[in-house]
């Protein structure tokens, strides 16, 4: 029997390594699902409840694994909805390659039955290399450059395969005219700054008295020389969220996420600082830097163009983070004075004690801060954490104290609802043997959480650890928007955008097979999470938590944080006195002696 296309794009991801495919079947892709039936399913077709899922797996497989994601959809509306799972991995710079079936050739320009322009479609999220395959010699070219440029660029590409041409037999380029033989292979390599600018960075970081460090993803392998540079400069280090994993918390100058979703620490970090080293990110929020003419600034990047972004950068070092860092380190002066550094552990020390604090707030029924700090010290040393944009975000940006092996992310840029449940399935393919755990907010959870359920009860008996806990913030309130409504602009919770349906969780999970439990009570908060980590299989926690517990941002000032009162007493009267306390504790948590349970003011229900 002759090889067709859809044969040998198969066999060309299996010599790529490619182990599994996030997809969803469609008549665009007949003829490959025709030849992954004859190829034993290899690489493993793995089946999520909607196309736009499928994208999310391969962004959290390709996140947690270091390697390519790769995903595909039938023509028209199945590549349609690759889109958003894509521009995720676009913008957080993951290597993602989709593969997508169009119709028959001899329709295309006819306006047939889900006939759509993917060239033009996909142009913009696959801008590096988007190619349509028409005739086989094509073949292995097209599949080739797609998995090379991917990795290589660390962005989305997309084949497109006409339904009619998955049926042809395959036939390789020949040593002719007009046709382009192909290789496998990705060369590993580790780019470097000239001498000339390292030592112009070396001068402008030793000249400093108040240096902070930003790092994000990029410097993730270069854990060991981060920390070695923070000594030797005396430095605070910042995480943008994308980095959160790449240096432990625990560290004592380690001051947390920065941004919207940060940590006062890394806030007044960058506020007085005079020198800023960025290594490894593209951290977009220029009013949480320094400000212009504050600080002397050199940025590390490995791509050429992001570098001289977000801030006046002195020092562009286009290069490898660690391979910079190494040829760095010995040109960088240890006799820092080390107030600095002092204050900033200090700031530090204090910011975690105001999360015990605000966790430790009473709330009505249960306070999202204790649910996300009572899991800190649970983690299991080789956990990967994943949460879904929104007040979730805030949770898992401040109060979980990442360590050692401990991997975690988000939709960093793009900031998408319903990453977090697709994340931890793509990354249970990769690390089969590691718990996860996707912290999620009840929208999202409702847009396509639940369905995706299934898609775990579907195959985590192959998985050599069981556990992957999915834990529900269900506060009724699509409360992220509620309360940037509330803070940013003064207006009341508009209850017909923002209330959602209480939905029951933990039921739906014990319907389909899986564990579920709905947690009403603080008291049982800790105990459910220790339930979920010894489980045997996955779990689903419903958490029914407070909407008035407001995730407002570090830096908000005292006119947002009035105007969110006032919005609060105009459309929640019912829960003022409860939301004001909240807003108080915002502004009072650096003061000594915050608020806790016990003191906290009563409404005139007894609440």
């Amino acid at each position: 029997m002759s090889m067709k296309v859809s044969d040998h794009v198969l066999e060309r991801l299996r010599d790529w390594g490619v182990e599994h495919v996030f997809a969803y079947p469609g008549d665009g892709i007949n003829g490959l699902l025709a030849a992954w039936g004859r190829a034993d399913d290899n690489p493993r077709f793995i089946q999520a409840r909607h196309e736009e899922m499928a994208a999310f797996e391969a962004v959290g497989y390709a996140k947690f694994s270091g390697r390519i994601g790769v995903c595909a959809a039938t023509s028209g509306p199945g590549a349609i909805h690759l889109l958003n799972g894509l521009y995720d991995a676009k913008l957080d710079h993951v290597p993602v390659v989709a593969i997508v079936g169009q119709t028959n050739r001899s329709a295309m320009g006819g306006s047939y039955q889900q006939e759509v322009d993917l060239i033009s479609l996909y142009k913009d999220v696959a801008s590096d290399y988007v190619e349509m395959v028409t005739v086989p010699e094509q073949l292995p070219n097209v599949i080739d450059r797609a998995m090379r440029t991917a990795m290589a660029r660390r962005s989305v590409t997309a084949v497109i395969i006409p339904a009619d041409v998955q049926e042809l037999d395959y036939s390789p380029p020949e040593h002719a005219f007009k046709m382009v033989p192909s290789s496998l292979g990705m060369p590993h390599y580790a780019p470097v700054p000239t001498d000339d600018d390292v030592n112009r960075a070396a001068e402008v970081l030793n000249a400093g008295e108040k240096v902070a460090v930003l790092i994000g993803q990029g410097a993730r392998g270069a854990r060991q020389e981060v920390m070695e540079v923070a000594v030797r400069l005396g430095a605070g280090v910042a995480k943008a969220l994308l980095g959160k994993d790449a240096l432990d918390d625990d560290l004592p100058y380690v001051t947390g996420s920065i941004g919207l979703l940060g940590t006062r620490p890394s806030y007044e970090l960058m506020m007085g600082c005079d020198t800023l080293l960025v290594i490894g990110s593209s951290f977009p929020y220029t009013q949480f830097m320094p400000e212009f003419g504050q600080a002397r600034a050199v940025q590390i990047d490995i791509d050429p163009h992001m570098v001289g972004m977000r801030y006046p950068f002195e020092v562009n070092l286009v290069g490898d983070a660690r391979e910079t860092l190494t040829r760095l380190l010995p040109l960088l002066k240890a006799d820092k004075e080390n107030s600095w550094r002092k204050k900033v552990e200090q700031d530090t020390a204090r910011w975690w004690e105001v999360m015990q604090r605000r966790a430790a707030v009473d709330a009505d029924p249960i306070n999202p801060e204790y649910v996300a700090h009572a899991l800190n010290d649970l983690l299991p040393d080789n956990v990967i954490l994943a949460s879904d944009s929104g007040s979730a975000a805030n949770w898992y940006a401040r109060h979980l104290r990442l360590r050692g092996a401990m991997r975690g992310s988000l939709s960093g840029t793009l900031a998408t609802m319903r990453p977090g449940v697709p994340y931890v399935i793509g990354a249970k393919f990769a690390h089969g043997d590691r718990p996860a755990i996707a912290l999620v907010g009840d929208g999202a959870m409702q847009m396509n959480g639940m369905a995706e359920l299934i898609t775990v009860a579907k195959y985590w008996r192959e998985w050599s650890d069981p556990r992957l806990i999915v834990a529900v913030l269900n506060n009724q309130d699509l409360n992220q928007v509620t309360w940037e409504m509330r803070a940013m602009a003064g207006a009341p919770q508009f209850l017909p955008s923002q209330s959602i349906p209480d939905v029951a969780y933990a039921d739906f999970a014990r319907l389909i097979g899986l564990n579920g439990m709905r947690i009403e009570k603080p008291g049982d908060v800790q105990g459910a999470w220790e339930a979920a980590l010894a489980s045997d299989k996955p779990c689903v926690l419903d958490f029914v938590t407070d909407p008035a517990v407001p995730p407002i941002p570090p830096h908000a000032s005292l006119d947002q944080i009035e105007a969110a009162a006032a919005s609060v007493l105009k459309g929640d009267s019912d829960r003022a006195a409860m939301v004001r306390q909240g807003l108080k504790a915002k502004v009072q948590e650096f003061l000594p002696g915050g608020r806790h349970r016990e003191d906290r003011p009563r409404t005139e229900d007894g609440k």
